[in-house]
């Protein structure tokens, strides 16, 4: 039997979530703060790549967080609020 090893998007695909669309878990509380911010690490760090930089902005996408809370750590400016999803809602793991 041979072993088969999966990328990190295989393994987030295999998950299910369900996303709370009225109360997002994640906020951006101060995109001026954003705007400022030389290094973004907030769109090289999040494993799931919910923040993307367009132009001067960052464009926050909770629909595939991990609910790492890695975005909060680096933040610089604390420009990210984040909180655990309501009960029942986020990301379901199914990747064993």
């Amino acid at each position: 039997m041979s072993l088969k090893y999966f990328t990190i998007e295989e393994r987030l695909n295999a998950n299910a979530w369900d996303v709370d669309i009225h109360r997002p878990h994640i906020k951006i509380k101060d995109p001026d703060k954003c705007r400022t911010c030389e290094k973004k690490p907030c769109t090289y760090m999040c494993p799931a790549k919910c923040y993307v930089q367009q132009g001067d902005y960052i464009v926050l996408s909770t629909e595939a967080c991990v609910e790492c809370g890695t975005c909060r750590v680096v933040c610089p400016h604390g420009a990210i609020e984040w909180n655990y999803p309501r009960s029942g809602m986020g990301i379901w793991y199914r990747f064993t």
